[in-house]
């Protein structure tokens, strides 16, 4: 039996012996920059990822091996190592597609992760997107954010044009707006949020779909939009905007930004002019006359390599005033005698510090303080309020190995104050106050397999406790073929100023009703992705997922005969579900992309009629794009709705939106675009009255397609500093 015992352990220790640790470390060509989550396989089989530091161990019996290193925009690279090898083997990767390096690693997952690898699903708009929408639709990204699968922007007010945007088919009170990563949209304050946000002010948009309050806190229940500021650079930029429509709006807008060794700054200055327009002439305005003016600079202090500290200030002053167009002009008599006029000023500072120790480990801190006053004003009332918002966070990024974590501590509120009033108003002042902490584990296992788990408790003042755990999972099964999937809990606590489908008069808003509770809900999801390079300069890239969230106690706004809106919970909950498909393609000079999302949700609360109102079942949309020579640029777009079901008013018909641009590079430093919006020039107008009751006393129905109409603008970009 010895003998036996003796031989096994000599073979052990000889098989042991045949085998050793071959040490990786694979870089960027270009930059010399670590290249994270590069997927390896060894003579053709899957062996793992490299780490955050660019590093991964192969354990390999002596001979040669044929390594194959391959991960989305870069060329991939097969070497051969023979064993023994000494000391580290450094394995070099060409980027492929540099334009897209700026969106390779997202901020709002909070792991540093690359995103064609990340556990959570993030779709984003980079940097070519901002420039593009900023000659499109300088003002705001309402539109672009539209043009995405599983998005909806749903204009609430024919009179002041406001909107929210509604993910997977749920309300937009259930989307979170963040501001790289601080949330200062909601409630009162979030009214026109997404109309106030010009996009040559950001660097990039990142979006989750589904349940996303374990990273950022109740609100995230349909999904977040987070949106990422510019940063300086060394070399001095500038771009100025001048836009005109056919639909009477004028823009200009300034960005400029520079750094040098310990400071920089960025500086962004907006105004926009809006002329009141009755698209339809049925009296009264389609687009209200509106006036803006945005200012956002910040200031950059880098004490030394791995410490960035940012001080920030935004204001947003803002007049926006429709109805009928007579009175709009100052001529009212007791027939043309409606209008609403929107003052809005908001005021926010942040104050950002961010530091890089040598482990690669990173320590965040953000805080923020937002005001938002609203003055309301018809021929009857003037009703202003004041929303004051809060929100600080620290956090630690802890990278070790196949390992990271995330640790983080919070605090956020906001507190709704009546200034004044010249009308009786109901809705008493209120105040949310919540602190919470999160962590998170991402973990690469065997079999290119990325594990990430996370947990979220927060505690608020009035609606108690909530736990927020979340399991996510990344399986790649070969360079083409990929999956993930996701669960997670979330919270919405109840707002009398939510966001709603329609607008209502805050004179008729009534208090939350005492017992009232906050909504929960579970998200599930689960896709496929294949990517493939078809030739050196063609690629494609398919994304499919299932979705399904369900709320629990769904907060209910019910308008009474009176008027008066109240809230309550439903007995039963909201479930909604369906099937989100894009379609991403370079075919030489020419970027497709192709997204098509099938919706139901249901209010299960409902005995009939049980649909979710202005929610198209169907919804398609594609973009092309192609530059010739650098010195053109061509797009076209389009988009269709299905029908959409209302209460007690039938369905909607379906439609097309057509949009198509081109533009003119002149040298580097001058472009002119020519865009048209909505071609087709289809109306909801064209197939039902805005308005029911009297002149005097008009009711608005609920908004299910454009009311615009067709629009032309005309747009010159100029870039002082832009290298020759």
């Amino acid at each position: 039996m010895k003998v036996y015992i003796l031989a096994l352990l000599q073979f052990i220790c000889i098989a042991a012996g045949a085998q050793e640790s071959v040490h990786l470390h694979i870089k960027d060509s270009k930059t010399n920059a670590p290249v994270q989550d590069v997927t390896l396989s060894v003579d053709n089989t899957g062996a793992g990822y490299t780490d955050s530091a660019g590093n991964a161990t192969l354990t390999l019996s002596k001979g040669p091996h044929t390594v194959t290193c391959s991960i989305i925009n870069y060329t991939t690279n097969t070497v051969t190592i023979t064993v023994p090898v000494n000391g580290i083997v450094e394995i070099v990767m060409e980027p492929t597609a540099a334009d897209l390096e700026e969106v390779t690693i997202v901020s709002s997952t909070r792991n540093e992760e690359r995103i064609e690898n990340s556990p959570i699903k993030v779709e984003v708009l980079g940097l070519e997107e901002m420039n593009e929408e900023n000659t499109i639709k300088p003002a705001n990204i309402a539109s672009i954010l539209g043009d995405m699968s599983g998005i909806q922007i749903q204009q609430s007010s024919a009179v002041s044009g406001n909107a929210n945007v509604r993910i997977q088919g749920l309300d937009g009170r259930y989307t979170q707006l963040l501001r790289d990563g601080m949330p200062l949209f909601d409630g009162f304050s979030g009214g026109f949020g997404v109309l106030q946000i010009p996009p040559l002010d950001l660097r990039q948009i990142e979006l989750i779909k589904g349940s996303a309050s374990t990273l950022y806190g109740g609100g995230a229940i349909g999904g977040l939009i987070n949106l990422i500021s510019k940063r300086p650079t060394m070399n001095q930029e500038g771009v100025l905007t001048l836009n005109y429509s056919t639909l009477q709006e004028s823009n200009a807008n300034l960005y400029l930004a520079k750094r040098n060794k310990q400071f920089g700054y960025t500086f962004f200055g907006g105004v926009t002019h809006q002329e009141a327009v009755d698209v339809n002439s049925d009296g009264f305005s389609d687009v209200p006359k509106t006036d803006a003016v945005i200012l956002h600079p910040r200031l950059f202090y880098y004490p030394n390599e791995a410490t960035t500290v940012i001080v920030g200030y935004s204001g947003t002053y803002e007049q926006r005033n429709g109805g009928d167009i007579q009175a709009i002009k100052g001529a009212t008599d007791s027939t043309h005698q409606f209008y609403e006029k929107n003052d809005n000023v908001r005021h926010t500072g942040e104050l950002i510090a961010e530091h890089s120790f040598a482990s690669k480990s990173k320590l965040t801190f953000k805080a923020s303080v937002s005001s938002f006053d609203r003055t309301i004003e018809s021929i009857s009332t003037r009703i202003k309020g004041n929303q004051l918002n809060y929100f600080t966070e620290l956090s630690l990024y802890i990278p070790r190995g196949v390992n990271s974590f995330v640790l983080g501590i919070n605090a956020q509120g906001d507190q709704f104050k009546k200034l004044s009033t010249h009308y009786p108003i109901a809705l008493n002042d209120y105040n949310n106050n919540t602190i919470g902490a999160f962590v998170q584990n991402t973990t690469h296992l065997p079999y290119n397999i990325t594990l990430e788990t996370g947990l979220r408790i927060d505690h608020h003042d009035q609606y108690g406790n909530f736990v927020l755990p979340r399991i996510a999972l990344f399986h790649r099964f070969n360079e083409a073929w990929a999956t993930r999937m996701g669960v997670g809990l979330g919270y919405k606590t109840p707002n009398p100023l939510a966001v709603q489908n329609t607008d209502y008069a805050l004179q008729y808003i009534q208090p939350l009703p005492g017992g009232i509770e906050a909504e929960q809900s579970a998200g599930y999801n689960i896709e496929a992705n294949y990517k493939k390079d078809l030739t050196t300069h063609s690629n494609i890239f398919v994304n499919a997922a299932l979705f399904l969230t369900e709320i629990k106690d769904p907060v209910i706004a019910t308008q009474q005969s009176d008027n008066n809106v109240t809230f309550s919970n439903a007995a039963k909950g909201i479930v909604s579900e369906g099937v989100d498909i894009y379609v991403k393609m370079t075919v030489h000079s020419v970027e497709l992309y192709a997204g098509y999302t099938y919706t139901h949700t249901a209010r299960k609360y409902l005995t009939d009629h049980q649909f979710m109102p202005l929610t198209p079942r169907n919804r398609a949309a594609f973009t092309a794009v192609k530059e010739i020579a650098g010195k053109w640029r061509f797009g076209l777009e389009g988009s269709y709705t299905g029908s959409q079901y209302r209460d007690g008013a039938g369905n909607t018909p379906d439609y097309v939106f057509i949009a198509a641009m081109v533009e003119r590079k002149i040298g580097k430093k001058v472009s002119v675009v020519l865009n048209g919006e909505n071609l087709l020039d289809y109306r909801q107008s064209k197939y039902e009255s805005l308005y029911a009751g009297t002149v005097a006393h008009p009711e608005f129905k609920p908004l299910w397609a454009p009311i615009d109409g067709r629009v032309i603008n005309l747009s010159i970009k100029i870039m002082p500093f832009a290298q020759k």
